[in-house]
């Protein structure tokens, strides 16, 4: 993985599968792809306060630990993912950050829930650098 230190880096997560943009948001930028384990794919995320764990089912520390390794010396994180049903590995994945990596979770600066599914990585690069363009001081100043 490229050194990503001080960076703005896209991180779309699903219960399946995470991808992280280390190298910029430039069209044709390709992902670090981090995949659930197999086990994982067969169970849905427990949401129940109630249910011990609170989403932490067999393999998603594993897996959620994974992708902070990708992202830990990011300097700003977009978020990208499902936020509704129960497939909303996203909302999972942050409030595994604020419980796990707090100082990893002040570095998002947003998450923006869309039809993850749906999108190709092109749109979803599109996505991230109208956010960036739209919120970062440095896209305004030439």
């Amino acid at each position: 993985m490229p050194d990503i230190s001080e960076k703005f880096v896209v991180v779309t997560v699903t219960q399946h599968e995470a991808r992280v943009w280390a190298t910029g948001v430039a069209k044709g930028s390709k992902p670090e792809r981090i995949f659930a384990p197999a086990g994982l794919n067969h169970h849905h995320f427990r949401d129940d306060p109630k249910m011990h764990g609170r989403g932490d089912g067999p393999g998603v520390p594993a897996y959620f630990e994974e992708v902070v390794a990708a992202i830990g010396k990011a300097s700003e994180i977009l978020l990208i993912g499902h936020g509704n049903g129960k497939a909303r590995g996203m909302v999972h994945f942050e409030m595994y950050l604020h419980r796990k990596h707090p100082d990893l979770a002040k570095k998002v600066v947003d998450t923006l829930d869309t039809n993850l599914m749906g999108m190709t990585e092109p749109e979803i690069l599109k996505m991230a650098r109208d956010w960036f363009d739209a919120h970062s001081p440095l896209a305004h100043t030439v």
